[in-house]
């Protein structure tokens, strides 16, 4: 019998995309449950919905759904980072304070929910068996945002709102400013933290 039928769990007609999704979905909810030793394949087959021959299907091992898993949670959480940093875009026709505060408070919510924090302790705690993956999960994650978050930067210093400065390391200080607080007090109030940050930032930038 094909494992398709086998499972019984399995959506009907499901494409081949959505089944990998479903794996890399489930895989990242064990590992991040139980750890890369304790997880086992099986397990996140049922998490996904799929017979354990799929999951190989898709993925040749253990290792490889580590990997890919954490590294799609961290595309998830880039992504969205970016997609925040986005709203800068109208800031120069209003008041930056507030356009950054809102910006700082809702990267604050992206970096401290489960699923950001789960990708940080995947990527470090295996760093033995993955030395790469805490490279990879910064260049997705961290680095994406700075990046774009420059770009914003750039159009807040030709509206006169920031002075000339390096934009890359100005975005650095904003960042670091909002993940740093986290790391002492992650039950912080975001507000608090997002105000702070962002007058910290307005003296050591403003015009």
């Amino acid at each position: 019998m094909g494992s398709e039928v086998s499972t019984g769990n399995e959506r009907a007609g499901r494409g081949r995309i959505e089944r990998r999704q479903a794996i890399l979905d489930g895989a990242f909810t064990v590992f991040a449950r139980r750890g890369y030793a304790q997880a086992c394949v099986q397990e996140i087959a049922r998490e996904a919905g799929v017979a354990k021959p799929t999951v190989y299907n898709h993925l040749a091992d253990k290792e490889s759904l580590y990997r890919e898993a954490v590294e799609a949670a961290a595309d998830r959480i880039g992504a969205r980072g970016v997609a925040v940093v986005e709203e800068l875009r109208a800031a120069g026709d209003g008041d930056p304070r507030e356009a950054l505060t809102a910006v700082a408070r809702k990267l604050l919510l992206a970096y401290a929910c489960e699923e950001a924090r789960a990708v940080r302790q995947l990527a470090d705690a295996e760093h033995g068996q993955f030395p790469e993956l805490a490279a990879s999960v910064r260049e997705r994650t961290a680095l994406r945002v700075r990046c774009a978050l420059a770009d914003r930067l750039a159009r807040l210093v030709i509206a006169g709102h920031l002075r000339s400065c390096d934009l890359e390391l100005a975005a650095e200080h904003f960042l670091a400013l909002l993940t740093g607080p986290l790391q002492y007090r992650p039950d912080a109030d975001l507000d608090d933290l997002a105000t702070a940050a962002v007058d910290v930032f307005l003296r050591a930038y403003g015009p």
